[in-house]
């Protein structure tokens, strides 16, 4: 189907020796009981044949194309496939693999489930290519028809991306090759990475564990580790090499079949963007990368090195002399998300005792974060929490997520996701609300490091994305120009690309280049703007809860309004005018603020 529930995208592993003690778990029995529950069989069949049904019915007949009446009839029973329990396998096998990546059952169960998924999505293809190609007159009398309100936008994302549509055979073609031309090829470089050690004093740490582990370190160790973890990226560039040069390939030939002119147009489209919102605001983050140079030249003088190295770009500078454990971390969020709501506050206790939630590190379970929610599946959050005041933003940022997925059910099925964009814009928010509680709780003496780690954190996710953008930009014409990059001229783009946003007082050499192999959002073409977005979006949603508390309100009307709007339009119904480089503007602006007062107080 067209509608598809938003996934999260998969972390590479981290081991730990911690244990679940008594924190909260995963209760996945709310799906199923195991690998061999029967009602998984039943709920594929179920939908097979719903799905068989659906296409005898309308397949072969043009009658639903057109009357209005019709139409909507149609568009019910195709909204209603959403609601089956499908979905909730592939979710059970997804989350059963994250929990213990060596469960090989549940990896067969999630290829098997895929490929049903493919062959059924494949049958319905032809619905949406057909409705998107109802001729341009006709497009508007179904806009204007009072039986079709219900589906205006779903009906205007058909016809407005109908042009890129191809044929159903093409369509379908290109579906069944996309795993292995595209994703086998990412999971190949992960499962390398997953396996590679980094030795470090007598210690046989996994590369995940040694990536996280060396920012926290003295700088002669800090340095020495990250020399070690570039050493396996180098041994690992090769692969990725081959890896990336495929799957851009693969890319540039799916764009042009379809017709996209920039290497990012199908992305921001599939996110639901503005083009134009979305070039102002690459352009307006990279005019003003001079606020990440200040910071960097601040953060030489609190490390007291005369130049940094790539190694402490994400170094401490000192310690907020506070940890959190899951029970303090999630007392003080608690009082966040209730302050901005009581109803929020509600959604996350529920998804704690409901044990929606996955806690503390544990060997074999999959590194990072994320929230997962689809249409009539419960939302599940991962943490991997460690007590440190990292976790803690993890943890306002991921419930956030969660907050948005539960708010966004209020709409009808086939609106109940979110873009992208949106997606990030409430995290960040919530994120945001949390670390401003815990700053204000903190001794004068810490807010300094406290607001030099709230900056590293907005140039990371603004000026590092928007890097990132631009390198995926030059990779891009690199292969559709040359046939084939290699792998010097790839890190050669990526140090281009972050000495341009670090600034002089960072040093890198070529070996930096080659961490390229690492970060999986380049492989998720373009990903990366949704970060940025979010992130100065939600400055600007705190901006105005701050000149009236009751703002909150059109923030919820934001979160519940799901995938029924476009992210412009649900910001600008609520003031917020995200087409404008103004907004983008004003939140750079504020970090330049905190920028200024960092120099002052040190």
């Amino acid at each position: 189907m067209r509608k598809r529930a938003v996934t999260p995208l998969k972390k590479r592993a981290v081991m730990s020796g911690q244990t679940a003690s008594k924190a909260p778990t995963w209760d996945l029995s709310v799906l199923y009981t195991g690998l061999d529950d029967p009602r998984i069989e039943e709920d594929q069949q179920e939908a097979d044949d719903a799905v068989l049904a659906f296409e005898s019915k309308y397949q072969q007949s043009q009658a639903w194309l057109e009357q209005p009446s019709e139409l909507a009839e149609a568009l019910r029973e195709y909204e209603a496939l959403s609601t089956l329990r499908a979905a909730h396998a592939s979710y059970y096998a997804f989350y059963r693999k994250d929990l213990a990546i060596s469960d090989k059952g549940a990896e067969a169960l999630q290829a098997l489930l895929t490929e049903r998924a493919t062959r059924r999505s494949n049958k319905l293809l032809f619905f949406a290519l057909r409705i998107g190609k109802i001729s341009e007159d006709r497009q508007d009398i179904v806009l204007k028809s009072a039986e079709l309100a219900p589906y205006r936008y779903f009906l205007i994302q058909l016809f407005e991306n109908a042009k890129y549509d191809l044929s159903e055979p093409e369509e379908r073609i290109l579906s069944l090759k996309a795993d292995v031309s595209y994703g086998r090829w990412i999971q190949a470089t992960e499962n390398i990475l997953n396996s590679k050690i980094v030795r470090w004093r007598g210690e046989e740490l996994p590369l995940p564990k040694a990536e996280a582990t060396y920012a926290h370190l003295p700088t002669k160790a800090r340095r020495a580790l990250y020399a070690s973890v570039r050493e396996v990226y180098g041994s690992v560039a090769d692969v990725a090499e081959s890896e990336l040069n495929a799957i851009y390939t693969n890319k540039k030939i799916d764009d042009e079949l379809r017709g996209y002119q920039a290497p990012y147009e199908a992305t921001v489209r599939s996110y639901q963007n503005d083009l134009a919102a979305v070039r102002t605001l690459v352009e307006t983050v990279s005019k003003h990368q001079d606020i990440a140079h200040r910071f960097y030249k601040i953060k030489t003088r609190l490390l007291k090195e005369r130049k940094l190295t790539y190694a402490d770009r994400a170094a401490e500078v000192g310690s907020v002399g506070a940890t959190f454990s899951f029970e303090q971390a999630a007392s003080v969020a608690r009082g966040v998300f209730y302050g901005l709501k009581p109803l929020y506050g509600e959604i996350f206790d529920q998804l704690i005792q409901n044990r929606q939630v996955d806690v503390l590190p544990r060997r074999g379970k999959t590194g990072g974060a994320y929230c997962s929610s689809g249409i009539t599946t419960p939302t599940f959050v991962l943490l991997n929490h460690t007590n440190s005041f990292e976790s803690l933003k993890t943890l306002g940022h991921e419930m956030g997520h969660a907050v948005h997925a539960e708010r966004a059910k209020l709409q009808p099925p086939l609106y109940q996701g979110h873009s992208t964009s949106t997606a990030e814009t409430a995290s960040t928010f919530f994120e945001y609300a949390t670390m401003r509680r815990v700053i204000e709780q903190l001794p004068v003496s810490k807010r300094v490091i406290a607001l030099h780690n709230i900056l590293q954190d907005d140039i990371a996710t603004i000026f590092r994305q928007i890097a990132f953008f631009r390198f995926e930009e030059r990779l891009h014409a690199a292969v559709r120009r040359d046939g084939y990059v290699p792998k010097q001229r790839i890190a050669e783009l990526m140090n281009e690309e972050m000495a341009a946003y670090l600034g002089p007082s960072v040093t890198l050499v070529p070996e930096d280049g080659n961490f390229f192999v690492t970060i999986s959002h380049i492989r998720r073409f373009f990903y990366v703007y949704s970060y940025a977005y979010g992130q100065l979006v939600s400055k600007a949603l705190h901006r105005s809860l701050e000149r009236d508390p009751n703002f909150i309100e059109s923030v919820d009307q934001f979160l519940t309004a799901g995938e029924s709007k476009s992210p412009e339009d649900i910001f600008g119904e609520i003031g917020i005018d995200t087409r404008s480089p103004r907004v983008f503007e004003e939140g750079l602006a504020s970090i330049a603020a905190d920028v200024d007062r960092l120099e002052q107080l040190t």
